[in-house]
């Protein structure tokens, strides 16, 4: 983060205060009416219900104390947050930090209970509906085979974050700006966007920086590890190294699947990541026309660990999920309640179960959220199939809220 002060371009400056004073003059555009994502409180009848329904076999765990190790990093990354802060501020729910926190540690205290009684997560907790109704996606780990060095097929350059990009939160000039930050590069006549994707793997923009982290085969291989934002790399001596999501060049995400049934590529009922795979791998130049069509752009760095998520741990297949933090705080419980398809019988399998809010995704927005469903081929699979609209509920301490409501 780039201080305020004389490393800041004036150009920078003087441009976000023009931006600041021509805001109040523009007409915003009235968008269409649809329901605004809020919670509903639900009865304690109906909360009894679902606890009862809850499973842990879909996602291969054999006991409630094994969601454990993943609540205790969430309940690490709430504690490092200013407790009297608002965590989360929506119609039918309000939370600081420090109740939250509570929340989560009073369920790792009671984890023991639940194998024998899970019945007791409505005696304890209220449940609240996310509402309107959450777009369930995925997300997996891809493998890719990759070489230190280019040479032979290896000829595709996979970029750690360049030298030259810079970024600034916009918030320290304005607060209506709060949360947002403007990604930029110092050109001759002062700042500018960051390169994008055609320019980046079009014209070559980062050639002779020195940024190569690894070298892949194909391309169409490095975008969809973009879209996943980690994966693991598979050297020609055997050895695996993890690759993590680092930094991007600021660019709005364009969605390769809607650009596909948009231009009648693929029908929309067909439509999967598979699906777009098998398209991109037979048409390989519109494949690169519609790759440049989304210039955002992911830069990496390699780990020995991972994948890891957006509070800095490790992600739990099928217990981690992707959220819009202003929907639902980083740290939260949730209960899912969707249907997997079955990798190997085919057919939807019903999952629900308690996840955890530990990752974010420039494509989350509102109620939408992204299950991580790990590494593998099942993983790829099912991730690649997944949208789904399904039910989620946001679990808090009867304590915390019978509390809110007496003051």
């Amino acid at each position: 983060m780039m201080p305020i002060g004389r490393n800041v371009p004036l150009v920078l400056i003087g441009l976000l205060l023009m931006i600041a004073g021509c805001a109040s003059k523009q007409q915003p555009s009235v968008p269409p009416k649809s329901e605004a994502p809020h919670y509903e409180l639900v009865s304690d009848s109906k909360t009894e219900e679902l606890a009862s329904g809850l499973s842990l076999k879909p996602q291969g765990l054999a006991s409630w104390t094994e969601l454990r190790p993943g609540l205790e990093e969430s309940l690490k990354y709430i504690l490092r947050r200013n407790q009297n802060a608002v965590a989360v501020k929506r119609p039918g729910l309000t939370l600081t930090w420090k109740e939250l926190g509570d929340s989560v540690a009073e369920l790792i205290a009671i984890l023991p209970k639940l194998d024998s009684n899970p019945e007791y997560l409505a005696e304890r907790f209220d449940w609240l509906k996310v509402s309107p109704k959450t777009l369930l996606t995925g997300y997996y780990e891809p493998w890719l085979e990759a070489s230190h060095e280019r040479g032979g097929r290896y000829q595709y350059p996979l970029y750690g974050v360049p030298d030259d990009l810079k970024m600034i939160r916009l918030d320290q000039f304005h607060p209506r700006w709060k949360g947002q930050s403007l990604v930029y590069r110092e050109g001759e006549d002062g700042i500018e966007p960051y390169y994008d994707r055609e320019a980046i793997d079009g014209e070559r923009a980062l050639v002779g920086k020195g940024k190569e982290i690894a070298w892949a085969k194909d391309p169409v291989d490095i975008f969809f590890l973009q879209i996943q934002g980690s994966g693991r790399l598979v050297y020609p001596d055997g050895s695996v190294k993890h690759i993590l999501y680092g930094g991007k060049n600021g660019h709005q995400y364009v969605s390769l699947g809607k650009l596909l049934i948009n231009r009648g590529h693929v029908p929309r009922e067909e439509m999967s990541m598979q699906r777009i795979k098998q398209f991109m791998d037979k048409n390989p130049y519109t494949a690169q026309k519609l790759m440049f069509e989304n210039p955002s752009y992911v830069f990496f760095r390699l780990s020995d660990e991972g994948p890891y998520g957006s509070i800095s741990s490790i992600l739990t297949p099928r217990v981690s999920v992707a959220v819009d933090r202003t929907m639902i705080p980083l740290g939260s419980v949730l209960a899912l309640k969707t249907g997997l398809l079955d990798y190997e019988n085919g057919g939807v399998e019903p999952f629900f179960s308690l996840v955890l809010a530990q990752d974010t995704g420039g494509a989350i927005k509102g109620t939408r959220m992204d299950l991580f469903c790990g590494s593998g081929e099942e993983a790829e699979f099912l991730a690649g199939h997944l949208q789904e609209d399904s039910e989620v509920f946001f679990l808090v301490s009867k304590r915390i809220l019978t509390t809110k409501t007496a003051d």
